[in-house]
This record gives C-alpha cells, structure tokens and sequence, in this order.
C-alpha cells in the first residue's frame, strides 16, 4: 500500500471510483492531462461511491449552506484523488501541489466561497502534509456553473519523474 493511500485509510477517507462520465455528456477534454512532470486536473465536481457524477447542485447560499458546501469540496479532493490515481497509477507520485481553483455557485450576496473551498484544502493538506500539500489557491463565486454544479475545483500538481 502506498503512503497515500495508507494515510487516507488513517484518516478514515475513502477514495471513490474514478469518475464515470454520462453516455449523454460529450467532453473533448481529458479530466486528468499529465505533460511532462505536470499534471493537470480539470474542474471537479463530487463523485459517487461508484464514480457516478455526486453533484452537489444549486447555489451556495440558497440551496446549500456554506458548511454543506465545506462537505462537498472535501469529497471533491476524494473524487480528485481518485481521478489522478487512475491516470498515474500511485499517489506517491505527486511532490508537490502548486495550485487550486475552486468554483463556487453562489446566490446573489453569498460571499464565503473561501470557506467553501477550504474543505478540498483541508483535504489536501491532511493527505500530503504541509510540504507536498502547500499550495497557492483561489476560490471564486460564479453566477452558475456547467449542470448546476455548486462547486467545482480544479487542480495542478507536480510529479516526481
């Protein structure tokens, strides 16, 4: 077992299938895009505990509270794990997160979308530890996202070659 995933089984974190894209959902783009030591994670929304597409969906600040919102972007960081350790095989590959960008749909006044994120940095920083998991980050309200996400993240991480 790598060191990821046994410090994922301390925490008591699961990781979910890799996500399962919809036959209905045509997406010309790849969710994980590795380039050289680079890998680049596309926007995420949560997945289910069998890959299927999680949500949540609505606005933040009117249809989910920000501590709901919190929850999900933790199981976004799961469903992001998951993806990449689909497209890398080991989790201990990853030396570094150098970004994350979250999205948050959020109802007119809402203003916490940096708490909501929190949750997938939190998440992050607990898996990788302070070294690997320190990143730069910004979170962002929007007046909607693709489907009714009510958030969605995306990420940049560096590999060991």
């Amino acid at each position: 077992m790598s060191k990821i995933e046994a410090r994922l089984k301390e925490l008591g974190l699961e990781l979910p299938a890799a996500t399962v894209i919809p036959a209905a959902v045509h997406l010309p783009f790849s969710l994980v895009n590795q380039r050289g030591n680079r890998l680049l994670i596309s926007g995420h929304p949560k997945s289910n505990a069998d890959g299927s597409i999680g949500g949540p969906f609505g606005q933040l600040g009117m249809d989910l509270t920000t501590d709901e919102g919190y929850q999900a972007a933790r199981e976004i960081a799961l469903a992001v794990l998951a993806n990449v350790k689909a497209e890398i095989g080991d989790l201990d590959r990853i030396v570094g997160w150098t970004r994350v960008f979250g999205m948050v749909n959020s109802a007119p006044g809402y203003s916490e979308q940096h708490l909501v994120i929190n949750g997938f940095s939190d998440v992050v920083l607990e898996v990788f530890g302070a070294e690997v998991g320190r990143h730069a980050r910004s979170a962002i309200g929007t007046h909607g996202l693709p489907m009714n996400f009510a958030i969605e993240v995306e990420a940049e991480v560096e590999l060991r070659g």
